[in-house]
């Protein structure tokens, strides 16, 4: 079996010998332990030094202020009938189902759970770019659910998204300068203004000021997700949902992006809600965990007790189900 992964949980757990690439040349290659825990090449040391421990980071002071709740929310999809009417009806998914959680002023909490748990769908019912079927989405005393498109403009500047696919969600006709300010345009800043804080913006997110000419496809992937970080900040969010941002990445970029992230909610005072599969990287950047199965939440509380002494079963099989544990991390280099 040849298996291609940037996991190098999955690595440890699976492979008897490696080969490590980069820029299109093998650079390292041999017996799995050998290479995991003794590397030789930099790019290997590199790699292996930025994968996520499964420690968490130590806890922070959190405040009690809630940013965004979610009362009783519940959304469905199927239900109707398929060939014209005539067939049967078509299955009803409870994506998500009477959720209620909260996400408090500063903290980042991590949404988790296997692939079709429902993480994505409510993060999206709660930004409101699904609409859910019953429950309250509630900001600043405001419940979001009830309110039209017209009077959801202001809000939208509160809460924006950082997407999984960071080249699917630009569009690639449209120079980053634009794509970055359409959004504070949008919302009534000029040209003038909009422009100065893309300008801005690309340096938070460590970009050269070049990249305000260029397109899309001229950037790494990244590099795309910086670009997509930016385009979320420049309406000066209150709240920032990161769906799955770094699944795509390799480790060393993730890693990159993770930290870039952290010093983002950090400086700009954000409240972020973090979706994604990989409890390595909860571990790293989320304060509280929601772990979901079913479209429901079954388990929540501060990441090191999740980690330390799970209560609900699956909570424990998830842990359990971490690649790469029986690795020792800690490399002769």
């Amino acid at each position: 079996v040849l298996f291609i992964t940037h996991d190098f949980g999955v690595v440890a757990d699976i492979a008897d010998r490696v080969a490590v690439m980069q820029y299109g040349r093998v650079v390292e290659t041999g017996p799995v332990d050998k290479v995991l825990n003794h590397p030789e090449h930099p790019y290997t040391q590199a790699l292996i030094a930025s994968v996520p421990s499964l420690t968490p980071r130590a806890a922070r002071t959190r405040s009690n202020d809630i940013a965004i709740e979610t009362q009783k929310l519940h959304k469905t999809f199927g239900g109707g009938r398929s060939f014209f009417g005539l067939g049967p009806p078509n299955r009803v998914v409870h994506a998500v189902k009477d959720v209620t959680v909260e996400l408090r002023r500063g903290e980042t909490l991590g949404i988790v759970g296997e692939s079709g748990s429902g993480k994505s769908t409510l993060a999206r019912c709660m930004i409101r770019l699904l609409d859910s079927d019953s429950g309250k989405i509630m900001v600043d005393g405001t419940n979001l659910r009830t309110l039209e498109r017209a009077e959801m403009r202001p809000w939208r500047a509160k809460i924006q998204m950082v997407f999984q696919d960071p080249f699917a969600s630009l569009n690639p006709r449209i120079k980053i300068g634009q794509i970055i300010a359409q959004g504070p345009m949008i919302q009534g800043a000029s040209r003038k203004e909009a422009e100065a804080r893309t300008r801005e913006l690309l340096g938070i997110v460590g970009l050269d000021e070049r990249a305000f000419n260029r397109y899309p496809h001229e950037f790494s992937g990244g590099q795309r997700q910086r670009i997509g970080i930016a385009r979320a900040l420049a309406l000066n969010p209150e709240i920032l949902v990161a769906d799955e941002p770094v699944s795509a990445l390799d480790v060393s970029i993730q890693a990159q992006i993770l930290k870039l992230l952290d010093e983002i909610r950090e400086r700009m005072n954000l409240s972020m809600l973090f979706i994604t599969h990989d409890l390595r990287v909860a571990a790293q950047v989320c304060d509280r965990l929601a772990v979901m199965r079913y479209g429901e939440i079954v388990e929540t509380g501060a990441t090191g007790d999740i980690f330390d002494a799970p209560q609900h079963s699956y909570t424990r099989d998830l842990l359990a189900a971490v690649p790469g544990q029986s690795w020792n991390r800690q490399t002769t280099i």
